[in-house]
């Protein structure tokens, strides 16, 4: 599993003030998708089927650690995880897909997708829905391919920022039963560098982890309890 970096994803942080600023009221539905298009798995070790391998551990990890850091533990998942390739491109068969749906005891659904076969130019990111508002975005955080492929440094002053017909859009019900529209920006002071910079006080001794050990096994408890509903093709309260 990851070092679950993106809590402090852009889009992200924009998602948590939302939910500070009460912009959805009573959340109802919470979507979070890590869709993309490859067809091909890749020849690495992430698609070997191992244990701690797999989507649901590689990328499903950061969804459900940010359901777990906004809303804490489900009172139930139900879970479906394997392959949606073919055998011939996905010969190992190793778990490249997952659908999580953890169910909250007030009545919330938190959804977790990944998968590979989207064929989307604009890959849903959030869909969050209250009973005041919903907010709607597309496009993964700009962070990890502006440092793995535009060579981009953290320190550059356009690291971290998104394109403006990235940011998502929250719409929200009037008192005269209209609807208002508004553009959410995502740019923030806080992104990666925030993390590495805490994770690095940490490291000499001035201060805590950024996310603390039992944070990460609330996470590993999280996903063993989701290939469990897999396996057994029902829902599992936790």
């Amino acid at each position: 599993m990851d070092e679950l970096d993106r809590r402090y994803d852009t889009d992200f942080l924009a998602v948590q003030k939302l939910i500070k600023t009460n912009s959805f009221g009573r959340i109802t539905d919470f979507e979070s998708h890590f869709d993309r298009y490859v067809l091909a798995a890749p020849s690495t070790w992430k698609s070997k089927d191992i244990a701690g391998g797999g989507a649901i551990y590689d990328l499903g990890s950061h969804l459900l650690d940010q359901f777990v850091y906004l809303f804490g533990l489900p009172a139930a998942v139900t879970a479906f995880i394997g392959t949606q390739r073919t055998k011939e491109n996905n010969p190992s068969d190793f778990p490249e897909y997952f659908t999580v749906i953890c169910h909250y005891p007030n009545g919330m659904i938190a959804t977790a997708k990944g998968t590979c076969i989207s064929p989307e130019t604009a890959q849903l990111r959030y869909w969050v829905r209250g009973e005041k508002g919903s907010f709607k975005k597309y496009h993964v955080d700009v962070q990890e391919p502006q440092l793995r492929h535009q060579g981009m440094k953290p320190t550059d002053a356009s690291y971290a920022q998104e394109p403006k017909e990235n940011h998502g859009v929250l719409t929200t019900a009037q008192e005269d039963g209209r609807f208002k529209t508004e553009v959410v920006p995502t740019a923030y002071d806080e992104n990666y560098r925030t993390f590495y910079a805490i994770f690095a006080k940490s490291l000499a001794g001035e201060g805590d982890v950024p996310v603390p050990p039992e944070g990460v096994a609330k996470v590993i408890r999280l996903i063993e309890m989701c290939k469990e509903s897999a396996k057994l093709r029902k829902t599992v309260e936790l």
